[in-house]
């Protein structure tokens, strides 16, 4: 059982990456393409029989048992992998730090003053400890992309829809994604056979180098993934820079936040109303404020988020990916004052957004530092691109 600190922190005798108590095991099928590996679960995918407690232990003590598991865990044990525990999720899966009042912040393996990134906190606290060689994540504003750069972990957003999300515990469904994380290419790619659903496999045509993500992020992230952006061009061969958001990505940021939001809120509100649950101060201010947007700057949302993907999907067609920094910045400080977090969030939702305004796929992949800090950089593929990108990053490791 994890022992947790009086100001939060977990214990490092797990990194504070499981839930506190006996672990949640399933067994695996004797043989399969997974067989004798290990993974855990974010506590947003249900296992038979236990409470998914999201998080919140109102939460948990507020639903039932789950009747089945989700289908991705049945997946995974069909193909041979054996769960060895749920692990810890921000409060009611609303954050990008990793960060919960309740359960304690998991350790960064890789800066334990830093954050681990949110809300897949434990699943990539796990992983990048080597506790086990892959986790189970979720993401619908960043959660899976941002501990995967945070941690130097491999981390996918997929194509939205192309992991079935049953059993999942959503909470903006034209946003909500299941994913993963691997801490090396070979495992990152065994996992992508099983779950994602076929789709042929080829030549990237040409590398697009997006400029304005680039400029959001600070330069000691833009330096400390140089070498990286060469790597991969020099593989594909064709490579250039590009503007995508010709009104600004924190414009895109707006209308991400005001189409996610409202969706969160019709998840929670009823909840929030009948049981008045214990939430941190950050958490019970995002649904209030979600609550009560004005109808207008919603409208306005709904019809951009088709030209966006029009774009998009015109940009990289072809065979074409678009190359930017997961994240703007290292992990942020595990003792950063409230307003700053709210501040660090915005600028990491400049750049996830783009994927998840689009409903692209996105992989992070590990492969810069930044201060002696791991920082990911990011491929955005063609809609259903989801194998040929981890592909890549399969290839792309092995010429190492």
């Amino acid at each position: 059982m994890t022992a947790y600190r009086p100001d939060g922190l977990a214990s490092t005798e797990d990194y504070g990456a499981f839930l506190p108590g006996p672990r949640l095991t399933r067994s695996s099928a004797a043989e399969g393409p997974l067989a004798g590996l290990t993974f855990a679960a974010k506590d947003l995918f249900d296992v038979a029989g236990h409470v998914t407690v999201c998080g919140s232990p109102d939460w948990g003590a507020t639903h039932a048992p789950a009747a089945r598991s989700a289908v991705v865990i049945d997946t995974l044990l069909a193909a041979g992998a054996t769960l060895v525990g749920k692990t810890v999720t921000d409060e009611i899966s609303l954050g990008l730090l990793g960060r919960n009042r309740h359960y304690g912040a998991p350790v960064n393996p890789r800066a334990p003053d830093r954050y681990t990134g949110g809300s897949s906190s434990g699943s990539a606290a796990a992983v990048a400890a080597g506790l086990v060689p892959f986790a189970l994540g979720s993401d619908t504003g960043g959660s899976m992309r941002v501990p995967a750069s945070f941690c130097g972990l491999y981390g996918i957003r997929p194509t939205h829809g192309a992991i079935p999300v049953a059993g999942l515990m959503t909470q903006a469904p034209s946003f909500d994604t299941a994913g993963f994380f691997a801490a090396n290419a070979e495992i990152f790619a065994r996992v992508g056979d099983v779950l994602l659903p076929e789709a042929p496999i080829g030549e990237i045509a040409e590398i697009i180098i997006a400029e304005d993500a680039f400029a959001v992020a600070d330069s000691v992230v833009r330096d400390g993934l140089k070498a990286a952006i060469d790597r991969v061009a020099a593989m594909v061969g064709h490579s250039r820079t590009a503007t995508i958001a010709a009104e600004g990505l924190r414009v895109w940021n707006g209308h991400h936040c005001f189409l996610q939001h409202p969706e969160f809120a019709a998840t929670f509100a009823p909840w929030v109303d009948a049981v008045d649950p214990r939430l941190s101060y950050d958490v019970a201010k995002t649904i209030a404020h979600a609550r009560g947007l004005p109808e207008p700057p919603k409208r306005a949302a709904e019809a951009f988020r088709p030209l966006v993907r029009e774009r998009l999907d015109a940009l990289l067609e072809g065979r074409r990916i678009l190359c930017l920094p997961t994240t703007p910045m290292t992990a942020p400080p595990r003792d950063l004052s409230l307003g700053a977090t709210g501040e660090a969030c915005d600028r990491i939702v400049d750049l996830t957004c783009i994927a998840g305004l689009s409903g692209l796929p996105q992989v992070s992949l590990p492969l810069g530092t930044a201060d002696g800090l791991p920082i990911g950089l990011s491929l955005i593929g063609w809609r259903g691109s989801d194998r040929t990108l981890i592909d890549f990053a399969r290839r792309l490791a092995s010429m190492t």
